[in-house]
């Protein structure tokens, strides 16, 4: 098999353990050197606190790698031409030798062959805005209704058409839970305004559905597990919608569109924002990997 799986991940997900993916976007593609590699040994760090045992994925030298030690991260972290790997992308990269760092689609679907089931991230993609125009959604939709994977994120990203991607969710069959809240999270926001069906209180409660999905033996679909950044951490309701704002008429006035929309339009609310939106997301993420690893250690019998 080509997917190469720790000792240390291996170990743990044939005893049951807890185990906790995480995507490797944000080291390669998200945080500026040397602040990238910091949060990723961070974050492993925060997993190994609450129990479970982290599982950093990416693909090096063709190879899909489901845990990474500290040499193998600092190439991640410091490396020049580190591609971004969609699920899409897996075969390509593989068949050519190439490195990269996995988003949602890849992270979870590389997880999900080497069986662990608890994913954390920052914020999902979704339904872009204009979508009646552009027909623009991401990858992450399709594959997370067909990968049985929970994945413990702070919503979907505020520069998206929020409504419409819970609504493509629900068509999807994906299930959606507020985490100790009755609102869907904006990311950058504790609240994006909108509201969520179902709310869950404790890890334990997350496992049980957990359970639960797997006696239904279902569609193989995912669990979003929508868990809001705290309000005293988030980024100012009214900096960020006029930043938005401003962002979004710079982006229809150069021109920008496909692909390079979202990478625009989040530096541009990094660098209008006085880097608060960054402090806002690596809150959301700090907070989505400390309850992932709770999540786990509840679906370990822990």
């Amino acid at each position: 098999m080509v997917l190469v799986v720790s000792e240390e991940v291996r170990e743990a997900i044939n005893a049951r353990q807890p185990v906790v993916a995480l995507e490797s976007t944000i080291i390669a593609h998200g945080l500026p050197r040397p602040r990238n590699l910091q949060v990723a040994l961070e974050l492993e760090d925060v997993v190994r606190r609450e129990g479970a045992v982290p599982a950093t994925i990416a693909v090096l030298d063709g190879r899909p790698h489901v845990g990474l030690d500290k040499e193998q991260l600092e190439r991640i972290a410091n490396e020049d031409g580190i591609r971004k790997l969609g699920h899409r992308d897996l075969p390509l990269a593989v068949a050519s030798g190439a490195s990269g760092a996995t988003t949602v689609s890849a992270t979870a679907l590389l997880a999900a062959l080497a069986g662990v089931r608890v994913f954390a991230t920052g914020g999902l993609g979704g339904v872009h805005r204009e979508w009646t125009v552009t027909q623009d959604e991401s990858a992450d939709l399709g594959l997370l209704a067909r990968t049985r994977i929970t994945v413990v994120c702070a919503g979907v990203k505020s520069i998206l058409d929020v409504p419409a991607t819970l609504q493509r969710l629900e068509t999807l069959g994906v299930a959606v839970a507020g985490y100790r809240t009755e609102h869907f999270p904006g990311f950058y926001l504790s609240d994006s305004g909108h509201p969520v069906d179902w709310t869950l209180q404790s890890a334990r409660e997350v496992a049980e559905v957990m359970r639960a999905q797997d006696a239904l033996d279902g569609p193989e679909s995912a669990l979003i597990v929508a868990n809001p950044v705290p309000e005293a951490e988030q980024l100012d309701p009214e900096l960020h919608a006029r930043v938005l704002a401003d962002a979004l008429h710079a982006c229809e006035e150069q021109g920008i569109t496909g692909q390079a929309v979202t990478p625009f339009l989040l530096d541009y609310l990094v660098r209008n924002t006085d880097g608060a939106s960054l402090s806002a997301n690596l809150a959301a993420v700090r907070g989505n990997v400390r309850l992932a690893g709770r999540i786990a250690a509840a679906w370990a019998g822990a």
